[in-house]
């Protein structure tokens, strides 16, 4: 379903099911996984590529040199950088930075990701975060900068690591996934 006042450019690839909203803007070179919705107002760069079941919320743009894997939610005006020292009389279009978002991550409304960084698997950045490091796999960060304030299942649910010698473990209480943390390595049990 593509909004009649959406514009896809020749050379986008835009996979099945996917639907595209009001005033959007996909430009040629774009590829967009299957299942994938994007909201009012986004726009997809030339080069972007956006796995399956992706969901950008209003007003999102998704410029060069960012990908997003399978499953990520972007929220409303969240915004991705990909030059890390713009100027406007010089142009850096080489010199781009690569944005990784891994599978199953979520940004929240208002977040600014800084180019150059990679949002782990299950990741969770809060609302208004400013995001200028790596965040690691079901990693919660929120303020600005963003720092690292807990730990998230893959359906959103809090974890809550022991406190016991060698590799700490918790169960998620909304869908009971069990994990194992040693540092900041989170994988499932």
């Amino acid at each position: 379903m593509i909004h009649e006042t959406a514009v896809i450019d020749e050379g986008a690839q835009i996979g099945e099911r996917t639907r595209v909203w009001h005033f959007s803007h996909v430009m040629a070179g774009a590829r967009i996984g299957a299942n994938c919705t994007l909201g009012q107002n986004v726009f997809v760069a030339d080069g972007v590529t956006i796995g399956d079941g992706v969901k950008l919320q209003n007003n999102v743009s998704i410029f060069s040199g960012v990908k997003l894997e399978d499953d990520v939610f972007i929220g409303p005006s969240a915004v991705f950088t990909n030059v890390a020292r713009p100027r406007s009389a010089v142009s850096q279009r080489e010199a781009f930075a690569t944005t990784l978002v891994k599978q199953g991550a979520t940004v929240g409304a208002n977040a600014t990701i800084v180019c150059g960084v990679t949002l782990g698997r299950h990741s969770f950045v809060g609302a208004g975060a400013v995001v200028t490091h790596d965040v690691p796999d079901h990693a919660l960060v929120f303020g600005n900068p963003a720092l690292l304030k807990g730990w998230v299942c893959q359906c959103g649910g809090p974890l809550v690591f022991s406190e016991n010698e060698g590799p700490k473990t918790a169960v998620c209480e909304s869908c009971a996934r069990a994990f194992e943390r040693t540092g900041d390595e989170v994988v499932r049990a």
